[in-house]
Order: structure tokens, then sequence, then C-alpha cells
């Protein structure tokens, strides 16, 4: 673990927003279509100017202000769900920003980021939904991000700014040895992970809180039943049995 991630500085390839409208079920609402923006965009606590989220129980909030999803994973899903392939391009997972130059290995936990004006902190992953699966009309798609880690990251504020299309992201502050994101995912998904590893990712400078709170409560189940199967780890939003 902590390898060191391989690069400083990616670019901006696309910033997108997006309104919330009516989705696939009645009375489910959806942002997850995003468009890209032309010029520069404010950047406040609660993510990008004139961007919504559909359902605020899940998504948006300062832990989730703005997410990255990397480019990078569109060709690995339109292997994966061939019959979506023309529907997979940037924006269309709901991301305000995108990279064609970072995945989750090269960024950790608590990294702090500086894109145009702004500066932004790594705070967890995405955990993909259901939506996902009917935006694409390919059931388990949401599954197979979530259990490959193709997930993408959620920023918090630190400094409100302006972003443009184009700016550099420039690393400001790295702890060599945090957690990368993926190898936080893939501890935080193991059967039974190392208690003084989970510790040590709850303990993570900048992690989110809703995060940390979880990953306090799995240790706590796993200290008091250690001859017992622990629960899976849920690691997307599974579709409601109700509208």
């Amino acid at each position: 673990m902590n390898s060191t991630p391989p690069q400083a500085v990616a670019k901006l390839r696309a910033l997108l927003t997006g309104r919330a409208r009516p989705y696939t079920r009645p009375g489910s609402v959806s942002a997850i279509a995003k468009q890209p923006r032309s010029g520069p965009v404010a950047v406040g606590p609660l993510g990008l100017a004139d961007d919504e989220q559909g359902d605020p129980r899940v998504h948006g909030g300062p832990d989730k202000a703005v997410h990255l999803y990397p480019a990078a994973h569109y060709a690995r899903l339109a292997e994966r769900f061939p019959a979506a392939a023309s529907h997979l391009r940037i924006g269309s997972m709901g991301e305000n920003m995108s990279t064609a130059d970072l995945v989750e290995a090269d960024v950790r936990i608590g990294d702090i980021w500086r894109v145009g004006t702004a500066r932004l902190q790594l705070c967890q992953p995405r955990n993909p939904c259901w939506k996902i699966d009917e935006r694409y009309g390919c059931e388990g798609m949401a599954e197979f991000i979530a259990h490959e880690r193709l997930t993408g990251w959620y920023w918090r504020v630190l400094t409100q700014g302006t972003v443009s299309p184009g700016d550099a992201l420039e690393l400001e502050h790295s702890d060599p040895l945090a957690f990368t994101l993926a190898e936080a995912m893939l501890l935080w998904q193991a059967h039974r992970p190392q208690l003084a590893d989970l510790e040590r990712l709850a303990a993570s400078p900048g992690i989110a809180d809703h995060w940390r709170q979880k990953i306090a409560t799995r240790i706590d189940w796993l200290c008091k039943n250690t001859g017992q199967t622990p629960p899976p780890v849920v690691a997307f939003h599974v579709k409601p049995e109700n509208p």
C-alpha cells in the first residue's frame, strides 16, 4: 500500500453542470445528465453554480460538493456493456469534472488540489446507484462500477473560487502515508480487513464524516463479533422497492 501517485498536475478536460429533472420511475428526480460549460463557473461550499442534485438524501452537501469521474473509465464500461457504448460519454455519469489524467490509484484521501482559483479536498469515493442502470438500460452497471472501484470521487470545497474548462489541476498537498483512494476502497470492501488498517483509514485527515462514521461502526462490529461472518459491505445504492 501507499505507493506514490505518479503525478501532481492534470488538465481539466470538461466542466459540467445539470438541472434536476423527472426520471424513469414515478416520483423520481435526477440531475445525472450533466452538460458541458464553455466558460468560467463559480464554485462554492455546495459545488458548482447552477448545478443541482435530484435526491439530497444521498447526493450533494459539503462532503459531496464536486464530483470528478475519470474519463478513462468510459472505455472499460463500454467494453463490459457494449449495448450502452454509444451513450457512455463524458457527463453522462453525473460528474462535474472530467480528466483523462487521473484515476483512483493516482489520488489520496485528504489530497488538496488547486483548480482555477478554488481549492478542493478529496474526501470520499462516489457510491453509484440504481439510476445508472436505468440511465443506460443495463442492469448491473452500478454494481460493476462499485465492485471494480470505477467510482470517481467527491471533493469538498476548501476555498471558493472560479473554475474554467481546460484549467490545470495542481496538487497542493498530499500525505505520502495516506491511503490512495483505490487502496481505501479495496480495504473498505475487504471481507474482514485488519482492524489497524480500518482504524488508520477512519483517522485519515480530510475523510468525509459520513464515511468515517460508517468505518467506525464496522470497526465496532468486528471487535464485538470476532467469530462471526461480517455482513457484506454495500458499495452501491440499490433500487428502492417503492417509487
